[in-house]
């Protein structure tokens, strides 16, 4: 027996030894290149932080006070239905890939359509899920086409979308019966890709249509479907405003909107379309209105506010449009906004940083808050996470700069690593919100992350948002040096270890820091980031292009293209000597896997230290679990060896 024993603790010490020198494998998704050999066992050790789950609310049933959310069981999100709240999350959709949206139809509710891509490639196509026998029917073309925007006629018998289907490029305007596809006919044919339909009129014999030309200007068009003529709206003359429908009026006689013309904020706005009479609605809140949704009837208005990153929600009565905030609300961020069909609740999504995104009910009766859905956290301890510190810098012109401070926690002592996020965009911006797997890096490595708001982020008026704007693209990058200064005078934070990192015009960046301050970095991490604005636009697809030289420029100009290749990281690779971290979607529509490949190879080529992971099946970033937790230990294993050693 003793001899057995021996035995036993023998091969347990070999199985031991195996355990231990087993590694993560790379998927046959992915490419992996230079990156090492990761333990099996990080796995486990950062378990606690992979298995948490999200929630969001998609849509409202119209004849039951049920709803259908969005969150993953699997390995992607798809779409559950919910009787009640605190109900079972009944699974609807089963696909590979994710399904996060949907609208039933309006009158009995007994189908819905949702949009689903392929590997993240984001050519959405329009998909009928019939309740009665459970299937699914495809109804635009399944092809190398763009669909989405769905709107119900007030009938219910059609919806109105928008398309790229003609040449991939343009965006033009449809209208089907979704029982019949062979209905399916085009009403309005356009030319550029940043067309939507808003509303249908109360006969259902106009659309409301938005040109969407850049952040800081759109257009509203009417739409006569009997004769196909488009007239304008707003603006009457072009000016540099944009101009959200929200629909027509109950009575037909104006437009409610969102608009920032004479304004420095997005305001809740009323036209009166005989009078040609702008109304700014909500000019004594100096913030913008993000989110808003009518109830059926079109009696009242929910509207939610962006007051520095925090959201509030409000009510407006269409009768006298006098609002009103509601009470009873957490700080935190709220999306998906749509009314029951009660009329007397409002369904959302609201994030907080102590928890990730669930679905609730705002009962307008008794002005409570109604939780639907409480998404679990796998191992992450709610009452462990510290709410987030507003910050503010000066940049190199004096203009103040604010972002987003996550301290590490209590237990570590001394001054503290930092990695800055860079949000994407540019038109976006970092809010308070769960930090998901990032709450690795503050509970268990000690390191903390700052959000910064650089020039050319929303949420702070429209010419803030233009700052960036062509020949001052440099000047939101200067944003982050100073960010970089103001590490430097901090007594808790590290100024000789600091990672950049960042996703899109975040991964952009991400790499012209890289390059700008080398001597002040440790490493960095660019997602889907562009190396060279002239190659970005010539591989972008068509139906981006136009709206992103907007925003970036136009390379068809010589001088433009100068100044492309003047700024450019994919030229600047010499002046790159930290590492650097690429991660990229093969299938990336915005930002093609090129961008990343270039900037890669020439690295590589001038013998410096780079780290490369693509997925095949992935876009603009990852979606799939299996992916997201790939990146995640590779992250991991590249933070401790050039962060914190």
């Amino acid at each position: 027996m003793k001899k057995l024993s021996i035995l036993f603790w023998l091969m347990a010490q070999v199985w031991i030894a195996q355990a231990q020198q087993a590694t993560i494998p790379v998927a046959d998704n992915l490419v992996a290149e230079s990156i090492p050999p990761m333990p099996l066992a990080l796995v486990a050790e950062v378990k606690a932080y992979t298995e948490f789950r999200a929630a969001s609310f998609v849509t409202w049933h119209p004849q039951r006070k049920e709803m259908l959310i969005a969150t993953r069981f699997g390995n992607s999100n798809q779409l559950h239905e919910v009787k009640m709240p605190g109900g079972d999350r009944k699974q609807v959709t089963f696909f590979d890939e994710p399904v996060n949206s949907a609208t039933f139809e309006p009158k009995q509710g007994n189908y819905f359509l949702f949009l689903k891509d392929v590997g993240g490639n984001e050519f959405s196509q329009i998909y009928r899920y019939d309740l009665a026998d459970k299937k699914t029917t495809l109804l635009t073309d399944g092809k190398r086409s763009q669909n989405g925007g769905m709107v119900w006629s007030n009938q219910g018998d059609r919806m109105a979308y928008s398309s790229t289907k003609r040449n991939g490029q343009d965006r033009d305007i449809f209208v089907m019966n979704p029982l019949d596809p062979a209905s399916d006919r085009m009403v309005a044919e356009n030319s550029g890709g940043g067309w939507s339909v808003q509303d249908w009129s109360a006969n259902d014999g106009q659309l409301l249509l938005q040109e969407y030309l850049s952040v800081n200007e759109t257009r509203l068009y009417v739409l006569d479907l009997a004769t196909g003529t488009k007239t304008r709206l707003l603006p009457e003359k072009d000016e540099r405003s944009t101009f959200e429908a929200l629909g027509f009026a109950q009575d037909g006689k104006g437009i409610y909107l969102v608009t920032n013309s004479n304004s420095e904020f997005n305001r809740l706005a009323y036209f009166d379309l005989a009078t040609k009479q702008l109304t700014p609605l909500t000019a004594n809140i100096p913030w913008d209105v993000e989110n808003a949704a009518y109830s059926d009837d079109k009696s009242a208005l929910a509207f939610v506010t962006n007051e520095n990153g925090i959201s509030k929600l409000y009510v407006l009565n269409t009768a006298n449009n006098t609002f009103t905030a509601l009470p009873g609300l957490p700080i935190g961020v709220i999306g998906g906004l749509q009314w029951a069909p009660d009329g007397q609740s409002i369904g959302l999504t609201i994030g907080m940083y102590n928890t990730s995104a669930d679905v609730f009910e705002y009962n307008l009766a008794n002005q409570s808050l109604i939780r639907w859905t409480e998404s679990e956290l796998g191992g992450i301890q709610a009452e462990a996470l510290q709410a987030p510190e507003l910050i503010t810098w000066q940049s190199f012109d004096g203009l103040t700069v604010s972002g987003y401070l996550y301290k590490p926690a209590a237990k570590f002592s001394g001054k503290r690593p930092v990695i800055i996020n860079i949000h994407g965009g540019p038109e976006g911006q970092s809010r308070p919100g769960f930090q998901g797997r990032s709450n690795y890096y503050l509970n268990e490595l000690g390191i903390a992350i700052i959000y910064p708001n650089v020039r050319g982020s929303t949420g702070y008026g429209k010419t803030f948002v233009d700052l960036d704007n062509g020949f001052k693209r440099e000047e939101s990058v200067q944003d982050i040096g100073a960010l970089i200064d103001w590490i430097g005078q901090q007594p808790n934070l590290d100024k000789d270890r600091i990672m950049i990192t960042g996703g899109s015009y975040g991964g952009y960046m991400t790499l012209a820091a890289s390059f700008w301050y080398s001597d002040k970095i440790r490493c960095a991490l660019d997602v889907v980031g562009i190396s060279n604005f002239n190659t970005f636009m010539k591989n972008t697809e068509a139906y981006r292009r136009d709206l992103r030289r907007v925003e970036y420029g136009d390379e068809r100009d010589p001088a433009m293209e100068a100044f492309f290749e003047k700024i450019a990281p994919l030229n600047h690779t010499d002046q790159i000597k930290k590492p650097l971290f690429i991660v990229q979607g093969g299938n990336d529509p915005r930002v093609p896997y090129t961008e990343s490949i270039q900037m890669k190879d020439k690295i590589k080529a001038n013998g410096g230290t780079v780290w490369f992971l693509m997925a095949q099946d992935e876009g603009h970033g990852f979606r799939k679990k299996n992916n997201i937790d790939f990146q995640f230990y590779a992250t991991i294993t590249f933070v401790k060896q050039f962060l914190l050693e």
